[in-house]
C-alpha cells in the first residue's frame, strides 16, 4: 500500500497547526496540516512494515501512524501534544475521537523537560543569528515565546491550550521586529523561570498513563485485524495458487 494511500484512506484525525491554530495567523500565513493514520493490522504481518510517518500528499501536510504518534506523545513531544489540542480539527472518525479522549493520559510533568529542551535548542539558534546577523529571526523568536508561555501555563494548570488569546498582539509585535532583542531575551528568561517554579507545584502526574494508551492501541489493532480479510484465508489462497513450498 502506497504511503499516500494510507493517509488518504486511513486517516483517523486531521487538524491544522502552526500560526492558524495558535491564533497568530496573518495575511499570507501557511496552512500546516497534521494528521494521524491507522495502518491496517495485516500490513504489520509482512517483513516490510508500514511507514511511521508520511509527508503529503498535499503541500504542508504531515501525518504519523497511530503507534508512532502515541509513542511520541507519551514522551511529551511538544509538536505531538499540541497537535492533539488543535482548535482547528478538519476531520475525525470514531477512532480519532477515542484518541482525543486520551489527551490527558499523555500529559505529565515530563513536559517541563521536553518543552524546555526544545526551547533551549531554539534559543541557541536565535543567539547564533544575533551573533552572525545582528538580529534574530523574529518569527522564530515569536514562536519560542509562545511555546514557553504554553509550557508554563500547562505546568500551572494541567491544561494545554495552544491559542495565544490576548497574547496575540504582543507576540506579533515581536514578529515584526518592534521589540528590542534585549527585551525579548528578558521575556524569555522570565518565562523559563516561571516554568521552573510551576513545574515544582504542577498538578500534572509525574508520568503519563502508558497502560491506558497501550490498551487503546491494542484494542484498535485487534479491531482492524478483525475487519481485514482473515490471515488463514490469505495463506490458503497462496497455497492454492502454488505460492507456498516453491523454491
Amino acid at each position: 500500500m502506497e504511503p499516500e494511500t494510507l493517509v488518504r484512506d486511513h486517516t483517523i484525525y486531521a487538524c491544522v497547526m502552526g500560526s492558524r491554530a495558535f491564533g497568530l495567523a496573518t495575511e499570507g500565513s501557511d496552512t500546516d496540516r497534521r494528521g494521524v493514520f491507522l495502518a491496517p493490522t495485516e500490513l504489520f504481518w509482512r517483513f516490510e512494515k508500514p511507514p511511521t510517518h508520511v509527508e503529503g500528499p498535499a503541500e504542508e501536510q504531515f501525518s504519523w501512524e497511530l503507534e508512532r504518534f502515541c509513542e511520541l506523545a507519551l514522551r511529551a513531544n511538544p509538536n505531538i501534544l499540541e497537535c492533539l489540542h488543535s482548535p482547528l480539527v478538519e476531520s475525525v472518525d470514531d477512532t480519532g475521537r477515542e484518541l482525543l479522549a486520551l489527551r490527558e493520559a499523555f500529559l505529565s510533568r515530563r513536559v517541563h523537560e521536553t518543552f524546555t529542551r526544545y526551547a533551549h535548542g531554539q534559543r541557541r539558534k536565535l543567539d547564533a543569528d544575533v551573533r552572525t546577523h545582528g538580529a534574530p529571526r523574529w518569527k522564530h523568536a515569536m514562536h519560542l515565546l509562545r511555546l514557553l508561555t504554553s509550557a508554563r501555563d500547562l505546568l500551572r494548570t494541567g491544561v494545554l491550550s495552544i491559542d495565544v488569546g490576548d497574547g496575540r498582539e504582543p507576540l506579533l509585535a515581536v514578529k515584526r521586529g518592534e521589540v528590542p532583542w534585549p527585551e525579548v531575551r528578558s521575556w524569555m528568561a522570565r518565562l523559563v523561570e516561571e516554568g521552573e517554579t510551576a513545574a515544582r507545584r504542577s498538578p500534572l502526574p509525574a508520568e503519563p498513563d502508558r497502560r491506558r494508551v497501550e490498551d487503546f492501541l491494542v484494542r484498535v489493532r485487534r479491531t482492524s485485524a478483525l475487519q481485514s480479510r482473515p490471515y488463514d484465508e490469505v495463506v490458503q489462497g497462496v497455497v492454492r495458487g502454488g505460492g507456498v513450498g516453491q523454491r
